[in-house]
C-alpha cells in the first residue's frame, strides 16, 4: 500500500466507497442518494473531496463558501470530514484539509471554518492540532422535524 494519498475530487464512481464513508459517521445514506448529492454539488460550483490509497477511496470531505455581510471575502466552510476507521491517525484527514483550503483560498475564501458533532471530541483534537481554533458556537435546528 502507498503512504501517499491521492487527493481528487469525488465522481459519482465514488458514492459505494462514500456510502461506507458517511455510515462511519453513524448516518444511512445510500450510494444512489450520495451520488445524486454530489451532482447537486458540482453544479453548485463546490468540490467534495476524496483519498485515495492504492485506487481505495479511504476519506472524503464536503466544503461549501458562503458570502456573509460581516467579512470582505466569502466564508469557507468544511462541513464533513471522515477517513476509514482503521486507517486514521496517518495524516489522511489533514492532506484532506490542506487540500480543501487551498481550493476555497483559490475560489476567494478569506477565513476558513469547520463545523463538527459536539460529540465528536477527538474530530475537535484533530483540528486543535492542525491549526484551527474554537471561536464560535453553532446551533442548528431540524427543519424535517418541526
Amino acid at each position: 500500500m502507498t503512504l501517499e494519498p491521492v487527493i481528487r475530487p469525488a465522481t459519482s464512481a465514488d458514492a459505494p466507497a462514500l456510502e461506507v464513508l458517511v455510515r462511519q459517521l453513524g448516518y444511512d445514506e445510500r450510494a444512489a442518494d450520495i451520488a445524486a448529492r454530489l451532482a447537486a454539488l458540482e453544479q453548485a460550483g463546490l468540490v467534495t473531496l476524496v483519498a485515495e490509497l492504492d485506487d481505495r477511496v479511504v476519506g472524503c470531505l464536503t466544503s461549501s463558501i458562503m458570502p456573509v455581510l460581516h467579512r470582505p471575502k466569502p466564508v469557507g466552510r468544511i462541513s464533513m470530514m471522515v477517513v476509514l476507521e482503521d486507517l486514521r491517525g496517518q495524516r489522511i484527514g489533514e492532506r484532506l484539509v490542506r487540500a480543501a483550503e487551498a481550493w476555497l483560498k483559490q475560489q476567494g475564501c478569506g477565513m476558513i471554518e469547520v463545523t463538527s458533532n459536539v460529540q465528536r471530541t477527538d474530530a475537535h483534537r484533530f483540528y486543535e492540532r492542525i491549526g484551527y481554533e474554537k471561536t464560535s458556537w453553532r446551533f442548528a435546528v431540524d427543519g424535517d422535524k418541526q
